[in-house]
């Protein structure tokens, strides 16, 4: 959970890969790809991004291609969480897979730009810290948190390699 809370950057409904990280930098560092991320929709969305930040959108968040950058440039720029009432399903695992919490809620809608949110992707709540409420997300099942909570799938199972026995 995040006691502080990140600032919301709301977002509507169909954000796809390509508006996250667009094909024109796919082969450019991800520092670069990360400066273009959403410009299409948000211009001041890159620079304004802010470490512990969160997105917060309509359905279908990360619809399209497998980009797995599109979630990677998210990490990069700070982002903690994405909120969104649904998303896209390879989307959804990359961002598990990069250490990025991705958490369905119906109320999503609710939670205004600039709001303060905190989660808790255990118990499945959202918590909008400058409004006062509370919203239910689906809880994430014990094994991806654990993958999100050690910074992604790699560390995760790097990690797990060096357990012994």
């Amino acid at each position: 959970m995040t006691e502080d809370g990140g600032c919301a950057w709301i977002f509507g409904d169909d954000i796809n890969t390509d508006q996250l990280a667009p094909g024109l930098y796919l082969k450019r560092p991800i520092e670069e790809i990360s400066r273009h991320c959403l410009e299409t929709v948000d211009p001041n969305f890159a620079a304004g991004a802010a470490l512990g930040d969160i997105i917060v959108a309509g359905r279908n968040f990360g619809l399209g291609s497998s980009r797995e950058q599109a979630a990677e440039v998210l990490r990069h720029l700070g982002i903690r969480a994405v909120i969104a009432e649904s998303f896209g399903g390879i989307f959804y695992r990359n961002a598990l897979n990069f250490g990025l919490y991705a958490m369905a809620c119906p109320d999503a809608r609710s939670i205004k730009a600039g709001d303060r949110i905190s989660t808790d992707p255990e118990k499945g709540t959202i918590h909008n810290l400058t409004r006062g409420e509370t919203y239910a997300s689906t809880p994430l099942p014990s094994e991806l948190l654990k993958i999100v909570q050690a910074g992604g799938l790699l560390p995760f199972l790097e990690k797990m390699t060096r357990r012994e026995p």
